[in-house]
């Protein structure tokens, strides 16, 4: 279906349904009843942890879990189920692992793409080396492989060629396999972390030491599967990746962490050809008491928050210019906690350019601003036209949404879930939240935006769980009550403006998990749980929706839709980042399979350029509600002066710069212009040496994430069962962390997964994940 088929036009103010129309879908109740599958696995276990394994096979392993510690042991038990059919239906395929207990910290890696790939880790205690289990045709056989090495870490695949594996193990040594695990090498001792980046991996190791020694290790890179090794920076206090930059922050000369005597500092520097060359960014130094932390990256732009001072728990994102290396302030104050290091920084991958977070004010209370543009401005989100402010306001007619993300799950918060946002659901937002001046302690409701969080509207009275099917076509929720056991799911089929209600057993479950495929597209969801709070088995309930979509949508079931958008007959409207989308968005109220097949149409038209296409130049800021740049107060009466690939240059700026990848032609250009000092400059990063005394490896990004769903304790009548047995019942979702980003588009590219050592006391600088 392509951009030009002619459908009307709307805006995108989310207008509610009327109390009619949310009674039409009649008969639901008997079609559901008949696509509803239970499954009861017949041993007693503690955890489930799920894996799909490849896009759209349907097939779902799920290995539970029992252990039981006694004096000197731990007793544990595995059994490993297969399904076909998306989880309504299990095979125990346990004899296939020998009974074999599994390592429930690695779980199942799966392979990238639909290579059919998975790798189970055993607990080989007391052996000379770990035990896998690896199968290549979808969990259908395993062979079983012993390692020469006990596993420190989840094995981890090239997407390129998932026959290559890496590890590490639990003395730090780096081993590869280039055949799929059937045989290791050992290419390097004492790596301390391991990224991946497109075809290149690094590490930080410690030739002479330990990696205790943060600030006295070396970045190296292969490119070639371990034929060199190459030495691209040292004094190395932790790197990451993030897009096509590749970052580290050094240690300065004037002195080391073990040297107290002289002040230790850090500084970032970037790299774009794979640390090759390095610019130091333009930024405050970070002090050794200090951390930063890569909030999100792309191949445009980053965005880096740089603590302050002190135990303060909150600092500044900067936003850099398209090398990764000048940056300015984008938003200050913003919620970074230690030293758990929890932030509120969220990616709405289903619109391009936002992003939401968290700000503490002067009160000390928490606030949830939101940035269109990619951290040009940030402002408060609006308050729901169908709710009232609560007592945290101090006008009742001006109060704000908040949004509550990791900061308020670490609080102990009745939240269970993180926003939720897919690239594949235009527009489709959902969030826990509340209404006031700040963030408040009461419990949360659900709120859903269907514009990328201009507008909202409260969808669920209390905190559930949810999930979007369907391209956003349906959306999943599930009550959440630990205490007390359900047995209704509710669903809507016009993106959470009106819900119903489904009864989906007879015998009440203690819920612990809703679970469907990765990626949106699917119409199954399975609830998970188990029926007695005593000794009980896990049970799950997967529903079909197909019957209930009971046909394809077609052209009539869309309209035009203008992302950005408040005026319509305003030319200029829609204008975000220099160009206007036009998307085909379902209509409310249709009822219709948009199919697993289904493409976001685009439909790109350039906009002329206006202050609003420009972010603060490197020296200036916006302050808070206000789109004017000004220069920072202590950089008054100074020069503004860069070094870049060694060569000093100065800025000649009125304080604007364009946003990385801001598409905008012609319009209002705020003049800038660079000046060549001719002074040569040079950063604390080494000159790169070529070693090729150790062979090395090749990867793309880890594979296998495991995300925690819900981690849900139930009331237990026997002390000893609640203890041992019981304690800490939960359902683990594992999948290819590739295979869901693999549709987000390249501003919404979140940055790489790092492993990182289990003995590494960690600093909250290794950059967080989004």
């Amino acid at each position: 279906m392509g951009p030009d088929v002619g459908l009307s036009l709307i805006h995108h103010h989310m207008q509610k349904r009327d109390a009619d129309s949310c009674n039409r879908l009649e008969g639901y109740e008997k079609k559901l009843k008949k696509n509803t599958h239970e499954f009861t696995f017949p041993h007693i276990s503690g955890s489930v942890s799920l894996a799909w394994v490849g896009d759209g096979t349907g097939v779902v392993l799920a290995l539970t879990t029992f252990q039981m510690p006694l004096v000197f042991l731990n007793l544990g038990q595995s059994n490993l189920y297969r399904s076909e059919d998306y989880g309504k239906s299990f095979q125990d395929i346990t004899e296939l692992i020998n009974g074999t207990f599994i390592n429930t910290a690695f779980g199942i890696a799966i392979g990238p793409e639909k290579s059919g790939k998975v790798i189970l880790t055993g607990d080989a205690s007391g052996s000379s080396g770990g035990r896998i289990y690896r199968s290549e045709d979808f969990g259908k056989s395993f062979i079983h492989t012993e390692l020469p090495f006990h596993l420190q870490m989840q094995i981890m695949y090239n997407p390129q060629n998932p026959e290559v594996l890496v590890a590490i193990s639990i003395k730090n040594d780096l081993w590869i396999s280039k055949d799929f695990g059937a045989t290791w090498t050992k290419i390097h001792k004492m790596v301390c972390v391991v990224k991946l980046g497109i075809d290149a991996m690094f590490f930080s190791a410690n030739l002479n030491g330990s990696c205790y020694d943060r600030g006295m290790l070396v970045l190296r890179k292969t490119v070639d599967l371990g034929v060199t090794i190459k030495t691209v920076a040292e004094r190395i206090y932790s790197f990451g990746i993030g897009g096509s930059f590749l970052f580290a922050s050094v240690m300065t000369k004037s002195g080391t962490v073990m040297d107290s005597a002289e002040p230790v500092m850090r500084s970032i520097h970037v790299s774009l050809d794979k640390g090759e060359t390095w610019n130091m960014a333009q930024l405050p130094p970070v002090s050794h008491e200090q951390f930063y932390s890569i909030l999100a990256a792309n191949d445009e732009m980053v965005f880096m928050h740089v603590d302050e001072p002190g135990d303060s728990s909150f600092g500044t994102i900067y936003v850099s210019d398209d090398r990764g290396t000048v940056y300015s302030k984008s938003l200050e104050h913003h919620l970074f906690t230690t030293p758990g290091g929890e932030t509120d920084f969220t990616n709405v991958t289903s619109l391009r350019g936002v992003f939401t977070t968290s700000v503490i004010v002067d009160d000390g209370s928490v606030q949830t601003v939101i940035s269109f543009d990619q951290g040009g401005e940030w402002v408060p989100l609006k308050k729901p036209e169908n709710t009232d402010c609560d007592s945290t306001a101090k006008d009742q007619k001006m109060c704000s949404l908040h949004i509550h993300a990791s900061y308020s799950i670490a609080m102990n918060m009745k939240v269970p879930m993180l926003p939720l946002s897919e690239p594949n659901a235009v527009g489709l937002v959902l969030a826990h939240g509340s209404v006031g001046s700040a963030i408040s302690m009461m419990t949360p409701d659900v709120y859903v935006s269907d514009d990328g969080g201009y507008t909202w509207l409260k969808a669920l009275k209390g905190p559930h769980h949810y999930a979007i099917l369907d391209s956003g076509g349906l959306l999943v929720a599930v009550q959440h009550n630990p205490d007390i056991p359900i047995s209704m799911i509710k669903f809507s089929t016009d993106e959470g403006q009106c819900w119903y209600s489904y009864n989906f057993t007879e015998k009440p479950m203690y819920f612990t998990g809703l679970a469907s495929e990765p990626g949106a597209r699917s119409v199954n969801v399975s609830v998970w749980g188990y029926e007695d709070a005593m000794i009980s088995h896990w049970v799950s309930y997967t529903i079909d929706f197909q019957d209930l979509l009971t046909r394809n949508c077609d052209d009539g079931d869309y309209v035009k839709w203008l992302a950005h958008s408040n005026d319509i007959s305003d030319p200029d409207d829609g204008c975000i980042l220099g160009y206007k989308e036009h998307f085909l968005r379902m209509r409310k109220d249709s009822v219709c399979w948009i199919g697993r097949d289904h493409m976001v149409t685009k439909d790109p038209t350039p906009c002329s350029c206006t202050l609003d296409d420009y972010l603060c130049d490197f020296g200036f800021y916006r302050k808070e509600n206000s789109s004017e740049c000004i220069e920072q107060a202590e950089l008054k009466g100074h020069d503004l002066e860069i070094c870049i690939n060694g060569k000093k240059e100065q800025i000649q700026t009125h304080g604007y710069r364009k946003i990385p990848g801001d598409k905008c032609v012609g319009g209002e250009v705020p003049p800038r212009s660079m000046i060549d000092l001719t002074k040569r400059c040079v950063s604390d990063l080494m000159e790169p040496q070529l070693l090729t005394d150790k062979p090395t490896l090749h990867f793309g990004p880890i594979v296998a994430i495991v995300i925690a769903i819900l981690l849900v304790t139930a009331l237990f009548g026997a002390i000893f069962l609640k203890k041992y047995i019981f304690s800490g019942r939960f359902l683990v979702h594992r999948y290819s962390h590739l295979q869901q980003n693999a549709a987000a588009n390249d501003t919404d590219e979140p940055l790489d997964i790092s492993v990182t050592s289990n003995n590494i006391c960690e600093d909250s600088d290794e950059e967080p994940l989004e």
